[in-house]
């Protein structure tokens, strides 16, 4: 199985199984459709890294730092990826599509403010406690997935799809909710921003 702490830079269409990373700092790699499976890298930093089209499955990601790194088509599945600060990556200017998706994971105490994210998916995930303020999250897919206490401010939820979704609190008059999709009963919480009398 290919090494981590070897000298070498780049890694092509590799399997990195089962490797075991903690409070390290990884450097300057760059990595093309990889996959990495049952990997722990908890409290690891990830500097300046490029990620392009590469999978996490089964990943316990706590607390990973990713300053300077770039992520391209890279979906996170089965994970735990707790604790990011997603604002220290390197991002494009304008994005057309979420350069990262997570589907069926832990994504908790996570920082993604300001970032252009369209159509990410985070489905089926445990999104507690995160930060979306000043995102983009135009054509969202966050299905299925608890936004307990994670916070909506002047972010963009243009075609965004909440259904199934629980938890949230969307302030219909502090964001952009336009062709939004919503299902009840969770559409209820709505009506809390809204000056209205319902009877």
């Amino acid at each position: 199985m290919p090494s981590l702490r070897d000298p070498q830079a780049e890694y092509t269409d590799q399997t990195f199984d089962g490797l075991a990373i903690s409070d390290e700092e990884i450097a300057s790699k760059r990595f093309y459709d990889c996959t990495f499976a049952a990997c722990s890298f908890t409290e690891t930093v990830f500097r300046e890294c490029r990620f392009f089209s590469c999978t996490f499955k089964e990943c316990d990601l706590h607390l990973i730092r990713i300053p300077g790194c770039s992520f391209s088509n890279t979906h996170f599945q089965d994970s735990n990826v707790i604790g990011v600060n997603w604002t220290e990556a390197s991002w494009p200017k304008r994005a057309f599509m979420s350069p990262i998706g997570f589907s069926k994971c832990g994504i908790s105490h996570s920082t993604f403010i300001g970032l252009s994210l369209r159509g990410i998916v985070i489905r089926e995930c445990v999104a507690r406690d995160v930060d979306f303020r000043e995102a983009d999250l135009t054509r969202a897919d966050l299905t299925h997935t608890d936004l307990a206490d994670s916070l909506f401010l002047n972010t963009d939820l243009t075609e965004a799809d909440f259904r199934h979704a629980r938890n949230y609190d969307v302030n219909a008059s502090l964001n952009v909710v336009k062709q939004t999709k919503f299902s009840l009963p969770e559409a209820m919480s709505l009506l809390h921003s809204l000056d209205i009398i319902l009877e």
